[in-house]
């Protein structure tokens, strides 16, 4: 597979002439990525699949999202945006994820934290939600919509979109939770090293969201135990951690599950692509039920909504 030539042509336009093939990148579900030489620059062409507006990715977003990480040091440089065929350019960097355990670890564990505070901090406010029980919502009415029925969707999810509600309604009106700029999609593959400092790239969920999103999923993507989420929490508020502060981030590892297993619902609905989007949606829903049987469940719903 090859990028479309209306896409080489618009970014020969503002980059230089191509020099040699792009090459595909693995690693992208909704999209497709090549690594490519444009003038003097070795980019990354990341270039939207079909319908991903419908899983509620504003490709606008994601460019002022991408620009506004990469002024403030943890994301590669835009070098070319075409907004008429979706494609986001931006510098190449020889990176690769951060394994799991060394995520969990010094010296990555304080920079990924430092990381997303900035952006919370810093970013300029961003011009869509990141409203999880409204995208459950969103996606179920989708799938049925687009699939057959409610036979589209498992009774799991049904469930997840209530738990959504319910834990956005516990934190509701403390400050800690006010509206900030988010990655909202920190997998594995979009937490980078190249041996010298972390990256964090593929910013098309970006947007205005609850910061403990990213956190809550930050740590149950990449397999973070109790004693990680403290240490994650001690980095980014650089301050011991509160039972409040320790439930928040329970709870929302519990919204990401959410959204993965209602995403992997609609995407085995629209999508064309040959990945098994049921398996994917089985697995985080499957997490969710376990998730909310811990006995702990309740008491950090309380916790969460202590002022």
């Amino acid at each position: 597979m090859a990028p479309p030539r209306a896409v080489i042509e618009a970014v020969q336009d503002q980059l230089g002439a191509l020099a040699g093939e792009p090459t595909v990148l693995g690693g992208g579900i909704t999209n497709h990525n090549f690594r490519a030489r444009f003038g003097d620059a070795e980019v990354v062409l990341r270039i939207a699949g079909r319908d991903t507006e419908l899983l509620g990715i504003d490709r606008a977003a994601e460019h002022v999202a991408t620009t506004a990480a990469a002024r403030l040091g943890i994301a590669p440089a835009v070098l070319a945006f075409v907004p008429e065929h979706s494609c986001l350019v931006t510098a190449f960097v020889d990176a690769v994820p951060i394994a799991d355990r060394a995520l969990r670890e010094p010296p990555a564990l304080p920079e990924v934290a430092r990381a997303l505070r900035a952006f919370h901090e810093h970013a300029p406010a961003l011009p869509v939600r990141f409203d999880v029980p409204a995208i459950a919502r969103s996606y179920l009415a989708l799938a049925r919509e687009r699939g057959d029925g409610d036979r589209a969707v498992p009774p799991a999810a049904w469930d997840a979109a209530r738990l959504a509600a319910r834990i956005a309604a516990a934190v509701a009106g403390h400050p800690e939770h006010a509206l900030v700029p988010c990655h909202d999609d920190l997998l594995c593959a979009n937490v980078l090293t190249d041996g010298r400092r972390v990256w964090l790239v593929d910013w098309e969920y970006a947007g205005m969201g609850d910061r403990y999103f990213d956190l809550g999923n930050l740590s149950i993507n990449n397999g973070f135990t109790e004693a990680d989420d403290r240490a994650l929490l001690e980095a980014y508020w650089d301050a011991p951690c509160t039972p409040r502060r320790f439930a928040a981030l329970r709870l929302m590892r519990s919204m990401s599950d959410v959204r993965e297993g209602l995403w992997g619902v609609v995407q085995g609905v629209i999508s064309d692509l040959d990945f098994d989007f049921s398996a994917y949606a089985d697995t985080h829903l499957r997490r969710l039920t376990e998730t909310t049987a811990d006995p702990r469940f309740e008491g950090w719903l309380h916790d969460a909504a202590t002022p």
